[in-house]
């Protein structure tokens, strides 16, 4: 996947709005693989779910959503599938963990459906973002910083054409915002992958190509 496009995109619940100010919405817009994007929003802007139309979790929108040249409401859930795999990774506003399961089993699981990292270098990440001591700790009693962190990881343990990061940096300090800057950059020059953020505030200090308003 080279083109992520919105043509005239809305979310349902904002049709009957007059007036819409937005980058985004009800606007043709474009990203590019191997560039990096930030849309600021307000609250209850669509932020979240403009990440969710992306990631195919929900069509509730006007307008349309291509990848290259597929509208995206064509897929079927066999294309789905190979695109969360293979071209589509994202970092959920409210991560989506695991919380009976360990830090380090939380990202195995995601890792043994693709097996594109190799442990030890799972570990390194770990130990590069400041958590190396919760590998085998129970999710649910980590700090939502720390939970962070470790969704971070397990979205790095794929191939990606674009990498989705919805308000990534919301509780971490300015250490491990620039350490999880550093690693996104690394893996996305790897990858020649793209990068979407959405940030309410903070947000992770990357070289976007463009800055849009939601």
């Amino acid at each position: 996947m080279n083109l992520i496009t919105l043509q005239n995109t809305l979310p349902q619940v904002f049709a009957d709005k007059n007036f819409i100010d937005s980058d985004v919405w009800h606007k043709d817009v474009e990203f590019e693989k191997g560039h990096f994007y930030l849309i600021e929003a307000a609250s209850g802007t669509g932020k979240s779910s403009l990440c969710s139309y992306l990631y195919g979790y929900r069509d509730d929108y006007q307008g349309i959503i291509c990848f290259d040249d597929a509208n995206i409401r064509q897929l079927g859930i066999d294309q789905w599938v190979d695109i969360r795999k293979k071209s589509l990774s994202i970092l959920f506003q409210d991560l989506r963990l695991f919380a009976e399961l360990t830090a380090m089993e939380n990202v195995l699981l995601k890792n043994s459906l693709t097996g594109f990292k190799k442990k030890k270098d799972i570990k390194d990440l770990f130990y590069e973002l400041g958590i190396g001591d919760k590998m085998n700790v129970v999710v649910g009693k980590l700090s939502f910083g720390q939970q962070q962190r470790v969704a971070l990881i397990r979205a790095l343990c794929q191939p990606a054409d674009f990498i989705l990061l919805d308000e990534p940096v919301s509780h971490l300090d300015e250490v491990n915002a620039r350490n999880m800057a550093r690693i996104l950059t690394e893996e996305a020059s790897r990858q020649g992958a793209g990068i979407i953020v959405t940030s309410i505030g903070k947000h992770l200090e990357l070289d976007y190509t463009k800055k849009m308003q939601l």
